[in-house]
């Protein structure tokens, strides 16, 4: 069974992706309904007292455009490299993304996005292999 979290606002959850492309946004708005019902919930961890999303910024993003404060929420339950997430989530605070809203400067088109994120993180996904044989 899930554990679906339904009393927090968008703005209170910590992104760990700092850019968020047209294109899904496009993809999303294809079958996304206001009124939520075929929202899957937005998977979320709790890291250092941050609530993380850990995927689903897109979705949320798109809420957000809708001027949707709240959207449901579950408790992340897959055992994912929680060291990458932390630095993804002290980047998106280094570049001053503490939320789903300041995603919204943060929209690029698909090629972009895939030169700026996707290789970006996968930078950070080999910094911390390499942090962690050391360690």
């Amino acid at each position: 069974m899930k554990n679906i979290i339904n009393n927090l606002r968008l703005k209170d959850l910590q992104p760990s992706q700092f850019y968020i492309s047209n294109k899904k946004i496009e993809e999303i708005e294809k079958w996304f309904k206001e009124d939520l019902s075929n929202f899957d919930p937005i998977p979320v961890k709790i890291l250092d007292d941050d609530i993380v999303m850990t995927d689903g910024h897109t979705r949320a993003v798109v809420a957000v455009m809708n001027n949707i404060n709240k959207v449901p929420l579950v408790l992340e339950s897959e055992n994912l490299s929680w060291d990458m997430y932390q630095e993804c989530v002290k980047e998106c605070k280094k570049q001053n993304i503490k939320s789903p809203y300041d995603l919204l400067s943060r929209i690029v088109d698909d090629d972009e996005y895939k030169n700026k994120w996707d290789k970006r993180c996968d930078m950070m996904q080999e910094e911390v292999r390499k942090k962690d044989k050391k360690d």
